[in-house]
């Protein structure tokens, strides 16, 4: 999933992006204000499309100089690897705006069939089940949307936040409205096909 896309005349997949940065002098100034560069408008289901805001790689944060990870030609990825990160703003039309052909379609388009395939035993209940190996914090902008899990589902509106662990999931927009959520994924080891009946003792 990467490069912009000039397929659609809508704002699909457009978010103004500011980053910021230090001078020589130590003196923190703007480095760029504008579209986010690297973009995707879906030519396929029109309304889905991501603005990929930032990508960070695994190690210490280095907040130096002014190279743009997440500029127009940046290959990035379905799912940061493991202990980097990723700031994706994700535009979701109705579900009615996808047809059969761009259903069959979508994880070709993103680059993640991978995380198709690892949901495919929830794949049949709808089209977006998928599941990625990292912990996503994800914020409904704007509209409403269905999140869907294996054996559970819930409405998500303007201001709601999950908290995404490694699991199977869809998003469904049974709306007539378009829905616009952030998310911020962080790359975690795959979650084991079983897990231990207690929860662990956390300190806080």
């Amino acid at each position: 999933m990467s490069g912009s896309n000039g397929q659609s005349d809508d704002r699909t997949g457009h978010v103004r992006r500011v980053v910021t940065g230090n001078d020589a002098q130590g003196r923190s100034y703007i480095v760029s204000d504008g579209q986010s560069p690297n973009w995707f408008s879906s030519p396929n289901a029109p309304g889905f499309g991501a603005a990929h805001v930032w990508i960070t790689q695994p190690g210490l944060i280095d907040n130096s100089g002014d190279f743009d990870p997440a500029s127009a030609d940046a290959e990035i990825p379905m799912h940061p690897v493991l202990g980097s990160t990723l700031f994706r703003i994700a535009d979701f039309p109705p579900d009615s705006a996808y047809t059969d052909a761009a259903k069959g379609a979508l994880f070709g388009e993103i680059g993640g069939q991978h995380a198709r395939d690892g949901a495919e035993h929830s794949a049949a209940r709808h089209f977006w089940f998928h599941k990625t190996d990292s912990i996503d914090y994800a914020v409904v902008l704007e509209g409403e949307v269905w999140l869907m899990l294996d054996g559970d589902e819930c409405l998500l509106k303007s201001g709601d936040v999950v908290v995404q662990r490694g699991t199977a999931h869809s998003w469904a927009n049974r709306s007539d409205e378009p829905c616009r959520v952030a998310f911020i994924l962080i790359g975690a080891p795959p979650v084991p096909a079983t897990e231990p009946e207690t929860a662990p003792d956390l300190a806080w």
